[in-house]
């Protein structure tokens, strides 16, 4: 125990009184109105400079702290966005995730994170209503175009939302989306295996109920058929997103086509799972059969022979989501009414390896 005087301690947003500092407080330190507190505050009209610096003097003397709950009530406003997600668990979205996250806090959002179970997920109105209670500012839409789970995106549904935006789906009129340019990765990785003079390339898809996966084929298909190669749909399997299903569709495509020489997988994953039916049937990997994947994920670099893959710059495009959004929200429009919406294309990078090389 100390004896004696003691002092009493305060937190910078407290004063002596144990009360939070208020922009009254400010006003009676510095010796001016708090209307004029107010405009140093938010950055508003024309101060003298002296009184500028009295009022920021006061400002860092007591430790005030503008009310951001009571400026958002003001403006209408409550300075959080909300991001819809699927598979943080995965590498890919949970990328996403974190541009998003970096990005809405460099703004000044917080951000409110619901996830959903599958993609196909069909409860989006339980969803949005949960988040229109919340009064979020704004929406991204962080799951991905499977099948018919984007079929609610009308425009008299969107007209009743905040100001939304979509990551991984087909462009649509009155819909801002941001993606990644699956067709221009594929090309990309196309042209380099064509490049190594393999002619006979086969393709391990992903589920085509997805866009994405539907995207890569198309990508595939057309780079083939452009260089004047065979494109037929027995040098095409379907997978999963996983090493398992990859694994099973490389012994299915050797069976099918064995004088291939080249493969596109259309993950990471589905590559690691191809690179062990290789290996299990005797294939050299670059030698015998060049293959490329997509993804670039951190263990890619660490398969067996590493693998050359198109790097997806996924921070960036959660980044720029948010920062569609904030415009719009600072704008004050209407990006959900038709003919407002934009597409913004976040183009791929292929990074080569041993695999293909």
């Amino acid at each position: 125990m100390v004896c004696g005087k003691h002092r009493t301690s305060r937190t910078p947003y407290s004063t002596r009184e144990g009360r939070y500092v208020t922009l009254q407080d400010v006003a009676k330190r510095a010796g001016v109105s708090p209307k004029t507190v107010s405009r140093v505050v938010n950055q508003q009209g024309e101060i003298r400079e002296s009184t500028r610096e009295r009022i920021q003097a006061a400002i860092t003397e007591l430790g005030y702290r503008p009310n951001v709950l009571a400026r958002s009530l003001i403006h209408q406003r409550t300075n959080t966005l909300a991001a819809v997600a699927w598979g943080i668990d995965y590498f890919g979205p949970s990328r996403t995730v974190i541009g998003i996250e970096q990005q809405a806090e460099e703004l000044g959002y917080s951000l409110f994170l619901s996830l959903v179970r599958e993609p196909q997920h069909h409860d989006h109105l339980h969803i949005l209503d949960m988040l229109l209670s919340r009064r979020v500012d704004g929406i991204i839409w962080a799951v991905p175009e499977v099948g018919d789970n984007h079929s609610w995106l009308t425009p008299s549904h969107l007209d009743q939302l905040p100001p939304m935006v979509f990551l991984s789906m087909a462009p649509r009129p009155g819909v801002t989306v941001v993606a990644v340019d699956n067709r221009g990765g594929v090309r990309q990785a196309m042209q380099h295996l064509i490049g190594q003079g393999r002619k006979r390339i086969g393709i391990l898809t992903g589920p085509l109920a997805w866009w994405e996966a539907r995207e890569r084929y198309e990508g595939w298909k057309n780079a083939m058929q452009q260089a004047g190669l065979d494109a037929s749909d027995s040098l095409a399997v379907e997978c999963h997103w996983s090493a398992a299903t990859g694994e099973s569709a490389m012994q299915e495509l050797l069976q099918r086509e064995p004088d291939i020489d080249g493969v596109f997988a259309a993950s990471d994953q589905i590559g690691l799972g191809a690179l062990g039916a290789l290996a299990a049937a005797g294939r050299l990997v670059p030698a015998d059969v060049a293959m490329v994947g997509f993804d670039d994920i951190p263990e890619s670099a660490y398969f067996r022979p590493p693998l050359t893959t198109v790097h997806q710059k996924l921070v960036e495009v959660g980044r720029s989501a948010v920062q569609q959004l904030h415009r719009v929200i600072g704008t004050g429009g209407e990006p959900n009414k038709r003919g407002n919406g934009a597409t913004t294309v976040i183009g791929p990078e292929l990074i080569i390896r041993a695999s293909s090389i």
